[in-house]
């Protein structure tokens, strides 16, 4: 396979994987703003541990971009 393709199929990868990121981060938003309403804690703690990860593979992401 040509370099110049393999890179095309890597940034294509890596432009997929932040979309799914960003989709799995919206709706841990949304889970975590109905736990709020709910009160319910260990949904709380749940979402915002997720949320960080999502965060920090976004970082890595931005940083190799």
């Amino acid at each position: 396979m040509k370099p110049s393709i393999k890179i095309i199929r890597k940034v294509d990868i890596e432009r997929q994987f932040r979309h799914k990121l960003e989709l799995e981060q919206d709706y841990e938003l949304a889970s975590l703003s109905q736990a709020l309403k709910d009160n319910d804690n260990t949904e709380i703690i749940r979402s915002k541990k997720r949320l960080k990860e999502i965060h920090c593979d976004l970082e890595v992401l931005s940083k190799y971009s």
